[in-house]
């Protein structure tokens, strides 16, 4: 690997980190604040709006500025995210500005992958950056947790500004005013990424003739006999686990009697099973046969099911590593074929604003399902029970679409996975 890869790695951790354990600071806040559990759990969906609100221009910024400035803008705008949220500003906007940041945040930290990196070495990338990114989850879970415990918030309550009254006066509190700490490391890292060869690409004139372009993007995308594949995949996957972390909290309080910060340990252990099957995808699968890993697609969604009859610890530990390593294993070749066709049909940062898009949709959509559930009384047993049933059919189906793919169009199909084992940009 390049060396800027590892300052890549090494901004991305800190920046992801820091996101995962505000989500678990910010669930408290709302708990303490007495905010009814439909609330907490719109968080979720308001992290991905401007993940579609703003996809259409994202990509583009990407790929006209320098990657590496980007994401230390986008650190910036989740520092005002914080910051508003500790002022007074309700949890959920101020967490959606943070969901701001991440959304311009994504399309420069995995596009400039390709741009840094040949084909071949994509899927080890991805399943190396993917690994961190859940090891982040993990650390920030159970860290978030942690700074809301009684002994870490009260040394971080003991400090004090000399002639400054911060207003910091609680656990949550304390907990996203040293978010702002991690988001500034993130951003030193970001200083440090280099400036690769590739070159920029100027931003369309106005906001019709971006938004038009993204639809073209977003359109050839899916019309590609790969891209459409892993597109729907990925789109799905993210779809579900975005909002399995919140559900993990409610379903750890419904099975298991946890508060918030015992249920981020859980959150944190499913991360660890990812982190798993990443590295192991990463280390035995080509990018060329991605496509191979679909069946596995279903056998998550059926094995979310199994959680309705888990209401023990020592059944849920290894359980949930299971369903995570499945995930993982699943997600990071099909994350890299979509980059490597997106690369190749647009550019990189318009491609990862178009997953994105897709993604944070699901995200969205899902996540309003949750919360309006949830809001009408449904338990975290049946939304984990539509959740699963929805993913296995899903990825069903996604399987059909290839096999359609194979036997309508091999001459296709078979130059597109000669591109995939082609080192050539």
């Amino acid at each position: 690997m390049k060396k800027g890869f590892y300052t890549i790695m090494s901004a991305q951790f800190f920046s992801s980190l820091a996101d995962n354990a505000l989500f678990v600071a910010a669930v408290e806040m709302l708990r303490t604040n007495g905010s009814a559990e439909w609330q907490r759990a719109a968080l979720v969906p308001m992290f991905a709006l401007f993940y579609v609100v703003l996809a259409p221009f994202v990509g583009a910024f990407a790929d006209a500025v320098p990657k590496g400035k980007v994401m230390f803008i986008s650190n910036t705008i989740k520092v005002v995210g914080c910051l508003s949220m500790l002022v007074g500003v309700h949890p959920l906007v101020a967490y959606a500005i943070v969901g701001l940041g991440a959304a311009a945040y994504s399309p420069a930290k995995y596009g400039i992958l390709t741009e840094l990196l040949p084909p071949s070495q994509l899927v080890k990338a991805n399943g190396w950056i993917e690994g961190l990114t859940i090891a982040s989850i993990i650390l920030g879970a159970v860290f978030g947790g942690q700074l809301l415990g009684a002994r870490a918030s009260s040394v971080l309550l003991s400090f004090d500004m000399p002639f400054i009254d911060t207003g910091i006066d609680t656990a949550p509190e304390a907990a996203i005013a040293f978010m702002v700490v991690l988001y500034g490391i993130a951003a030193l890292f970001n200083l440090r990424i280099p400036r690769t060869e590739a070159p920029l690409q100027p931003l369309a004139h106005g906001t019709t003739g971006l938004v038009r372009e993204f639809a073209a993007c977003n359109s050839r995308l899916w019309q590609d006999k790969l891209g459409q594949i892993s597109l729907g995949m990925t789109t799905l996957f993210w779809g579900v686990s975005g909002n399995m972390r919140y559900i993990v909290f409610a379903w750890a309080a419904a099975a298991l009697g946890y508060g918030t910060t015992q249920a981020s340990a859980l959150a944190g252990v499913v991360a660890i099973g990812t982190a798993v099957g990443a590295v192991v995808a990463s280390a035995t699968i080509r990018l060329d046969k991605a496509t191979r890993v679909i069946p596995l697609g279903i056998a998550m969604g059926l094995l979310m099911l199994v959680l309705n009859f888990i209401d023990r610890l020592w059944l849920a530990v290894p359980f949930l590593i299971l369903l995570g390593g499945v995930g993982g294993y699943l997600v990071v070749p099909m994350n890299a074929l979509l980059q490597h066709r997106g690369h190749n049909l647009m550019g990189a940062g318009r491609s990862i604003a178009v997953q994105n898009f897709n993604e944070q949709a699901c995200i969205l959509g899902l996540g309003a399902l949750y919360t309006i559930l949830t809001r009408f009384g449904v338990s975290a047993f049946g939304s984990i029970t539509v959740f699963g049933l929805t993913v296995a059919f899903i990825m069903w189906l996604v399987g059909r679409w290839h096999s359609n793919n194979l036997r309508r169009y091999p001459e296709e199909m078979d130059r597109l996975l000669a591109i995939a084992r082609c080192d050539k940009h």
